[in-house]
């Protein structure tokens, strides 16, 4: 005999054996992919090739690279002094397929610019990859020898000695910045397109003082084209050990540090972010690192995600109260 279905059993069985078929797929689907990395990693640089960011990304690109058995390809997305990239990879899928190079202006930026994320809360933190000072420099012709000397000059004549600085909202001008709202007195700001240009001008003295990277001071240094006033971290740094710290010369709460680090989307697992930590902290630990990383007048730093995390949402803060006390904004 012949059993003729209706219209809607035979709906329900085809139906229940699509669903049986997916299922039989899913788990072979899922163990295809295998464990984190089984395809190259993106590495988004948020600035042209060329400079510090880019260099120290391409660096740790290669080592991850080695470390995870994977590519990580460097990816340079500049524009809007680092929102491009930043906007970029914080929009990506939280897989741990794209990471992020940051530095300070990640926590500079949302105070001077309108940004389309929250720099507080959208991102996972990985791991800091180094840490530096820069270096207040001046002109030989600045007749201040110390830190105390240039405060009684800028205090004695208000508003006559300039400054450069790379270009507005720079961590070099929010740290000259901090700098002189903490010692009451006024500088006069003029930005340039780069700290190369910032620091040529002041050696020629066409602005008296800058507040340089290592990189950049250090030859300059030895050349005695500049003079060093001062380094911004709280304690003074083993490549200029006698230069003092602005802390230790009277501001005590002054600590700005140049450093770098890798960022990925909100949302990554915890298991893939433990991973990528450890490779970093396993990078910047070893004497290759900190050659490397010395070229750009910093150190090593590494540690856990969550140190990370909380020293980006408290430079956040302190670099918004900074903007807004000194009226800074975007050009």
């Amino acid at each position: 005999m012949t059993y003729k279905l209706s219209s809607p059993a035979r709906r329900a069985l085809l139906g229940a054996a699509g669903a049986a078929a997916l299922a039989a797929l899913l788990p072979a689907t899922a163990h295809a992919e295998g464990p984190y990395p089984d395809r190259p990693i993106k590495l988004i640089v948020p600035f042209p090739p060329g400079g510090g960011n880019d260099a120290i990304g391409r660096f740790i690109a290669q080592r991850l690279g080695e470390t995870l058995k994977q590519s990580v390809i460097v990816e340079n997305r500049g524009g809007a002094g680092g929102l491009i990239g930043v906007e970029a990879a914080l929009k990506s899928p939280p897989d741990g397929y794209t990471l992020l190079v940051i530095s300070p202006s990640y926590t500079i930026n949302p105070s001077v610019f309108k940004v389309n994320f929250d720099p507080s809360n959208d991102f996972t933190a990985i791991g800091q990859i180094s840490a530096g000072a820069l270096v207040l420099v001046a002109n030989p012709s600045v007749p201040a020898k110390t830190l105390g000397e240039l405060v009684a000059l800028a205090k004695a004549k208000p508003g006559t000695l300039t400054y450069a600085s790379s270009g507005q909202g720079g961590i070099d001008q929010l740290a000259t910045e901090l700098f002189t709202s903490m010692a009451g007195i006024k500088l006069m700001h003029v930005p340039y397109k780069g700290g190369g240009p910032a620091l040529m001008d002041t050696i020629a003295g066409q602005t008296q003082l800058f507040m340089s990277t290592l990189a950049g001071a250090r030859p300059q240094l030895a050349a005695n084209a500049v003079r060093a006033l001062a380094v911004t971290t709280a304690k003074r740094i083993p490549a200029l050990p006698d230069v003092p710290s602005i802390a230790e010369s009277g501001y005590p709460r002054y600590d700005v540090t140049l450093w770098h680090g890798v960022i990925a989307p909100k949302g990554v697992p915890p298991e893939i972010v433990a991973r990528l930590n450890a490779a970093i902290n396993a990078i910047v630990s070893t004497p290759e690192a900190a050659q490397r990383l010395a070229v750009d007048g910093v150190a090593p730093a590494g540690g856990t995600p969550a140190a990370f995390q909380a020293l980006i949402r408290q430079e956040i803060v302190q670099w918004h109260k900074v903007v807004a006390a000194q009226g800074i904004k975007a050009e």
